[in-house]
């Protein structure tokens, strides 16, 4: 299995799902494949990932340290009108900004609901001051943006035509990475025969990150074994790889085995 993509540019990219739905198991998370799979073309990956609930001084701490550390950030949840949306006033707090009614994001969602936009639909128009607006295909209720940090509603249909607009706007610059992700199915061999292996790897590759995935498959073990780092370093460590194998008969295939095959 291979991603690959070219060029540089080093920064930190975190994902923020907020929600008691998601921690309760109410609502699975859509979101994190979702920017997994727009930043593979870029060759990248999330630096981290944080699922929050409803917890106001949590969610306002990860915001404050995200900001301090100058990353970007995705954003999913909390930007409605009830009361357990916490997230707009979280993130005026986070970069110490009062939370202000915003003209345009009044006038849209004004537009769109009417008189039914009063008195409660209304509130999601308060954000941050001096935020910029993320547009909402769907209900034209906007998200928000902050230095690098994009605010998208919890609901998948809205938010990831939103992301994808962030991704082809504001942060159409980021740049393609030197990024090369490759592995290859080892089988009928435990994960401990192969630790010397891997410790040689590491040791020969240390710009490297490699990675170990046990598992079975018609009952034989199998090992996803791989590397994953700038495009060059990662070939010729997998032709390494591969050199162990052979020499100590362990038989490995370039595609995952298929039940049944």
């Amino acid at each position: 299995m291979t991603t690959v993509a070219s060029a540089s540019g080093d920064v930190t990219i975190g994902v923020l799902i907020i929600g008691d739905e998601i921690l309760s198991g109410r609502r699975s998370d859509q979101h994190l494949p979702a920017v997994i799979a727009r930043l593979a073309p870029l060759g990248r990956l999330p630096g981290w990932v944080q699922m929050i609930g409803d917890d106001a001084p949590r969610i306002e701490a990860v915001l404050r340290a995200s900001r301090e550390a100058d990353e970007i950030v995705f954003c999913f949840g909390g930007i409605g009108a009830t009361p357990d949306d916490l997230t707009r006033a979280c993130a005026a707090a986070a970069f110490d900004r009062p939370l202000v009614t915003h003209p345009e994001a009044l006038r849209l969602i004004e537009a769109e609901f009417g008189e039914r936009a009063y008195p409660h639909r209304v509130r999601m128009a308060e954000l941050p001051a001096d935020a910029d607006l993320i547009p909402n295909p769907v209900n034209r209720v906007a998200g928000f943006s902050l230095a690098g940090h994009f605010f998208m509603p919890g609901f998948p249909n809205m938010a990831h035509p939103m992301l994808d607009w962030v991704l082809a706007g504001p942060l159409a610059h980021l740049e393609r990475r030197d990024y090369l992700e490759q592995s290859l199915w080892a089988v009928d061999v435990a994960e401990s025969a192969l630790i010397e292996v891997m410790d040689e790897l590491c040791q020969n590759y240390p710009g490297l990150k490699l990675f170990s995935l046990p598992g079975r498959v018609d009952g034989r073990l199998l090992i996803e074994l791989g590397l994953k780092g700038a495009a060059t370093p990662v070939v010729q460590a997998m032709s390494q790889l591969r050199r162990r194998l052979d020499a100590l008969g362990v038989r490995y295939q370039e595609t995952r085995p298929i039940a049944g095959s």
